[in-house]
C-alpha cells in the first residue's frame, strides 16, 4: 500500500508500505494522540522513516487492494 505523507516547510515523504491501511493510521493516530515527538514507519524494502509530528501536514493511506493488470471493458 503507498503512504504519502506531507511535512509542513519541507516537502512530500511517498513509500510503500507492507502494513495494512488500518495499522498505519492507528500508528500515526497514537503518536499524534499521545504528543511523541516522533512516528516511525517502515517500508517495504526495510528502510525506516522517523518523522516528526509537529511537522506533518497531511497523511494519504493508500487502499490495502492490488492494482488490476490488463484491459477493463
Amino acid at each position: 500500500m503507498e503512504i504519502r505523507i506531507g511535512i509542513a516547510n519541507s516537502r512530500e515523504l511517498g513509500f510503500d508500505s507492507n502494513e495494512t491501511a488500518d495499522a498505519v493510521k492507528q500508528t500515526i493516530t497514537a503518536a499524534l494522540d499521545s504528543g511523541a515527538t516522533f512516528v516511525t514507519l517502515t517500508d517495504s524494502k526495510g528502510a525506516t522513516y522517523v518523522i516528526p509530528t509537529a511537522g506533518i501536514a497531511f497523511v494519504e493511506v493508500g487502499t490495502d487492494q492490488s492494482r488490476r493488470v490488463g484491459f477493463v471493458a
